[in-house]
């Protein structure tokens, strides 16, 4: 039988060493983002999504380990666990499988088949379903059990207590649920239909039928909520005629004397008993695969997200939109810091918005704003038109972004945002969040719930934890690629960092604000609770600006300052040419000596070697910069001025299953059907094209006003 360590190599195409070794880093308890980074020659140099997938699958493995054990002794212990039972558990290759063998033997809740084996009609069961040569007559082998002071007056009471037995026991039978399972999977057809008259949004659903196989996972997700809405109804229909064929198959010896009432138990069972179970285990099954989905499709677009360039240095002015309450304002420093806070009213009549105008002109001209952050919720349409006009105001210099404001009245609201805003109250810190969004999108998202950020599909219908704990990888996963000032990281961000918690978190900004700005990454050691492991942990990732050694502010690990000096030294450089910026041609350097030859010499890996010199080529570098930068306006435009045929630049903000929407910036997102992708190949999801943050070219395809929807295509565009 294959080890956990063979079946990760084999079903994720790598080596059993490097699989072993990243087994091993996971037990000694070593983060994700250290293990993608600084261990590189023990994994072959997988990336953290890959990593994630083998730590989930191990997980699942060893869980599927741990129950077979459990399975086993719950039958030894009824005295019924045979080898051959034994070899079967052991081989059952999901937990579904190790449940089909274990359902014999699981205590049961009060059924016709235990009534009928109180009343003494095991023997009779097991002699008609065994359908040797010698079974007699169903009616004449029954009479022998006939016994009123058990409840069995007749000798039909006698077969229908032993149908009920056999019913069941076929039902039970591992073989049987395995065979019908993979049958109704292959062949059955989900289908849906109005539960009453009323139109709803799921008029889509209201005459829908597709296969089981097919039906997609947005489907799936759409008709489950529609379900418990109470507008639709939904059923799994199989060919009942052919199920039954292949039952019988099974369970039924041709020839027998009892071979008919073996057949109409076995239509009991699979109408009663076995149909039921198995559509609802396959409609579970389908709503576990498109919550996987879903979860999946979430990550990916939470990623770009995440790492979208931020627009560092820029005095910003951030707008929350609003009615009634009117727009908040509030006015951050280049690195985050408020400067100023207010409310204007723009939407309270002419001339309100010329005093807002007026007020938010006087704002940017004191503090220097060159940037204008608005947030896409509730009266947006008009501060965007009422930000222009501003900017023509100043005389312009000034630019504008809408910024999507999900999660920010959630951050706004929260213990977090109460401890960092303490003068501030909830509307105003929601300005402030729209702010430093634009500034750098990373440090002020990790603040928000996942959950709260809107770039999936169906997310409050997915299994808490499972989403949780993916979407907090991506979080941890982006934090480290991007590397952490220590010294102006926010709690927040800081308990991202691969080796901290929140705890180590508040005490690295509670020693910070007790003996000033870390001047060194060994200093990081005199944190309390903060230990030799998670120092290991966390080091390659918190960077320090103030420290006298250009390392400390690489995502070069200590451990390997020493092999970074021994290059520099070997490629005839020296450490003051890396703060300088004068290792232009150290690439060219190893490729001479050989990157073999010089890793030998510094005593580590080729990975670990290339990562150092890139590192030092380019030291405090956000690889965020390396994407393009994020469109700033300075005019707008509205819905009506769309016309078909128009060639627009635009922001992807959502990957679905579907298509994309990309924002052209009129407040109403556009939508690229997946048909209107690519003209290439034929894509499975939007997701293999683009990506959320994406800066991509469309053209207009349609324009519904009334309804305020945008059709889009990029490959027309091309």
């Amino acid at each position: 039988m294959e080890t956990i360590i063979q079946i990760l190599a084999r079903e994720l195409d790598k080596s059993e060493q490097h699989v072993a070794n990243v087994v091993a880093l996971l037990d000694e308890g070593n983060t994700i983002p250290f293990i993608a980074r600084y261990r590189k020659e023990l994994h072959g140099s997988m990336d953290d999504t890959a990593l994630r997938a083998l730590e989930d699958r191990l997980q699942y493995l060893r869980n599927l380990a741990k129950r077979r054990e459990e399975v086993k002794g719950a039958i030894e212990s009824q005295g019924k666990l045979t080898e051959e039972l034994a070899a079967a558990i052991d081989g059952a290759a999901t937990l579904a499988e190790v449940e089909d063998l274990y359902r014999p033997y699981k205590q049961k809740r009060r059924t016709r088949a235990t009534a009928a084996r109180e009343r003494g009609l095991e023997p009779l069961a097991a002699l008609l379903f065994a359908q040797g040569p010698d079974c007699p007559e169903p009616l004449e082998a029954a009479a022998g059990y006939v016994d009123p002071e058990k409840g069995v007056e007749t000798a039909e009471d006698a077969l229908q207590g032993a149908s009920d037995i056999i019913a069941e026991d076929i039902s039970d039978d591992a073989g049987v649920r395995k065979a019908l399972r993979a049958f109704m999977l292959r062949q059955s057809v989900l289908e849906t239909g109005a539960a009453g008259e009323e139109d709803s949004v799921y008029r889509l659903y209201y005459d829908f039928r597709q296969s089981v196989g097919k039906v997609q996972g947005h489907q799936v997700l759409a008709i489950n909520r529609g379900e418990r809405e109470g507008f639709l109804k939904a059923s799994v229909v199989t060919d009942r005629d052919a199920a039954l064929v292949l039952l019988r198959r099974a369970v039924v010896k041709p020839g027998s004397r009892a071979m008919d009432f073996i057949k109409s138990a076995a239509e009991d069972a699979y109408d009663r008993l076995l149909y039921p179970s198995l559509e609802r285990e396959i409609r579970s099954t389908l709503t576990d695969e498109a919550s996987e989905g879903a979860i999946h499709n979430f990550a990916l677009n939470l990623r770009p997200l995440l790492m979208q360039p931020p627009v560092k240095g820029r005095v910003t002015m951030g707008l929350d939109p609003g009615y009634r309450m009117g727009c908040k304002v509030a006015v951050v420093d280049g690195t985050g810091k408020v400067l100023d806070t207010t409310v204007v009213y723009p939407t309270h009549g002419e001339r309100q918005r010329a005093a807002c105008i007026r007020e938010l002109a006087g704002l940017i001209r004191r503090h220097g704003v060159t940037c204008i952050a608005i947030g896409n919720g509730t009266a947006s349409r008009e501060t965007e038109q009422m930000a222009v006009d501003l900017i023509r105001e100043v005389g312009g210099g000034v630019s504008y972004m809408i910024v999507s404001e999900a999660g920010a009245s959630v951050y706004s609201a929260s213990k977090l945002a109460a401890e960092e805003f303490p003068e501030y109250d909830v509307n105003l810190r929601s300005a402030v969040s729209i702010a430093r969004r634009l500034q750098d999108p990373l440090a002020e998202l990790v603040k928000i719930d996942p959950k709260a950020i809107g770039v999936g599909q169906y997310q409050h219908d997915m299994p808490p934890k499972r989403l949780d704990e993916a979407l907090l990888g991506v979080v941890e996963d982006c934090v480290n690629s991007v590397g952490v000032d220590v010294n102006t990281a926010s709690p927040s961000l800081l308990q991202r960092v691969a080796g901290l918690n929140a705890a180590t978190a508040k005490n690295v900004v509670k020693y910070r604000e007790e003996n000033g700005a870390f001047t060194s990454r060994k200093q990081i050691l005199k944190v309390p609770k903060l230990g030799p492991k998670a120092f290991e942990q966390c080091a390659g990732f918190l960077r320090v600006p103030e420290s006298k050694t250009a390392l400390d502010n690489t995502a070069v690990h200590p451990e390997s300052y020493a092999a970074a000096e021994k290059l520099l030294a070997l490629t005839g450089h020296a450490m003051a040419d890396v703060a300088a910026g004068r290792l232009g041609d150290l690439d060219a350097r190893i490729r001479e000596s050989g990157a073999q030859a010089l890793a030998e010499a510094c005593g580590v890996g080729v990975p670990t070697l290339l990562d150092v010199a890139k590192e030092l080529q380019k030291p405090g570098r956000d690889p965020r910069d390396e994407l393009p930068p994020p469109i700033l306006r300075t005019d707008v435009m509205v819905l009506k001025d769309l016309q078909p045929g128009m060639v627009l630049t635009g922001t992807v903000r959502n990957v679905i299953d579907f298509g994309v929407f990309v924002d052209i910036g009129v407040h109403q997102d556009g939508l690229v059907h997946i048909s209107q992708i690519s003209s290439g190949k034929f894509l499975k999801h939007p997701s293999e094209a683009v990506s959320v943050g994406d800066i991509v070219k469309v053209v207009v395809l349609e324009v519904d006003e009334k309804k305020k929807r945008i059709s889009l295509s990029m490959k027309q565009a091309k």
